[in-house]
């Protein structure tokens, strides 16, 4: 057999998922492709669908499918964990629910309740605060000379954002950087009981720190989103004390740690194409698509989940009612058939990056997509605008999560 015919009959043996592979965290982009060329209706022994081309992905979540674990009819064994150990804790057996957790008519409501308090005009009006905290940080980045970009920037600045936002009282942004990173453990895949532990504990204490900080937002109203989710109302509609907490730990979690993700990845894809990086230093006119492009090349979330009510056919497939469906935005993201046979390449002048998947689609697109767009592009291009010399001062460590994948620390130095 020729080397020709070897390599074509390697290229066509599927692949399955595999995201405990030696250094997929670091780069899981070579093994998305292979799933697309070789699996892309995926069923997967874990028990599992997954779905890794954009025209599928694009498809399932604009479908009428359902995000509800309880619809699953086959769960794996974590799951009878997680309920256990909610139980011993007094906790509901699917724990707080916020909107991303719901189907309509629930979703519909809590989504445009809490749309009232999350506007177009909000956000826009957030911009000068956005610029201020940026260009304070740029200074002391300035002065400092080198320093980790994630906590120097791309923490503090939507930490600080969302809990300005949402007007919270002062709290302890190091618990609560904890609190977080454990939480959001849950849309990993959870090896051990230890961790479900863990998981569970750090939902409790934010759903005490978030109950306390509604009250006191009742007690000390101001003009924020929090008073405004308080007294959101649509045709005598409420939000109970239950679904508030569930939104504000949304809100809060989901405000910081994907943009986190989108200005880590993004900064560290530019020091790694320098070409591009100058490109957009040179260009303000590509400030808005610049940002498209790195949400596509590198997405701070790298999937979303999707249950199929009925049977969904999909290709020569059908995959079965009760079926638990992986949408890969990722890999959606770098599907060559969409965006070309230069889809592993950052191009920020890709004429076509807004049809990138990092938010999602249908009914459950991100509510924050505007905010993140904001916060990344006041960063990213101040960043590379005020430092002409910045560069990479040492090794990245990525945060070691297959969802929301990013860095944990991304060492620079800029002058």
């Amino acid at each position: 057999m020729t080397d020709t015919v070897q390599d074509s009959a390697l290229h066509a043996a599927p692949v399955s998922y595999n995201p405990f592979a030696p250094g997929f965290t670091d780069d899981p982009y070579p093994h998305y492709a292979k799933l697309r060329r070789t699996n892309p209706v995926e069923r997967n022994e874990l028990g599992f669908w997954a779905l890794w081309r954009h025209k599928d992905v694009h498809e399932v979540l604009r479908a009428r499918l359902s995000v509800q674990d309880d619809k699953v009819l086959h769960v794996g064994p974590m799951a009878n964990v997680y309920d256990d150990i909610r139980a011993e804790k007094g906790m509901p057996p699917g724990g707080v629910t916020s909107m991303l957790d719901r189907d309509p008519p629930d979703h519909t409501r809590l989504r445009k309740l809490v749309s009232q308090a999350f506007t177009p005009r909000t956000i826009d009006q957030l911009a000068p605060l956005v610029e201020r905290l940026v260009d304070e940080a740029l200074d002391r980045i300035a002065e400092a000379g080198s320093v980790d970009l994630i906590d120097a920037l791309a923490f503090p600045l939507p930490f600080i954002v969302i809990s300005t936002m949402l007007g919270m009282p002062e709290t302890d942004s190091t618990r609560l950087r904890e609190l977080s990173h454990t939480v959001v453990k849950s849309l990993e895949p959870v090896p051990d009981e230890a961790t479900v532990r863990a998981i569970v504990d750090a939902d409790i204490e934010l759903v005490r720190l978030a109950t306390d900080a509604i009250e006191w937002k009742r007690a000390n109203p101001a003009d924020d989103l929090l008073t405004a989710l308080i007294n959101a109302e649509d045709a005598g509609d409420v939000l109970s004390t239950e679904e508030l907490v569930a939104q504000v730990i949304l809100l809060y979690v989901a405000g910081h740690e994907t943009t986190v993700n989108l200005i880590g990845n993004g900064t560290l894809a530019l020091l790694r194409n320098p070409d591009q990086l100058a490109l957009w230093r040179d260009r303000p006119d590509l400030d808005d698509n610049a940002v498209e492009e790195l949400l596509r090349f590198d997405p701070p979330v790298q999937m979303s989940r999707r249950v199929t009510i009925d049977d969904y056919p999909v290709g020569d497939h059908v995959i079965p009612a009760g079926s638990f469906v992986i949408a890969c935005l990722a890999s959606a993201n770098r599907d060559e058939d969409q965006y070309g046979e230069d889809a592993q390449e950052l191009r920020l002048d890709r004429e076509n990056a807004r049809q990138q998947m990092a938010f999602g689609a249908g009914v459950h697109h991100c509510l924050g997509a505007a905010l993140a767009r904001l916060e990344g592009r006041v960063a990213m291009s101040r960043l590379i605008r005020r430092f002409p010399d910045l560069r990479l001062d040492g090794e990245p460590e990525w945060n070691g999560r297959i969802n929301l994948r990013g860095l944990a620390r991304l060492p620079l130095a800029v002058g």
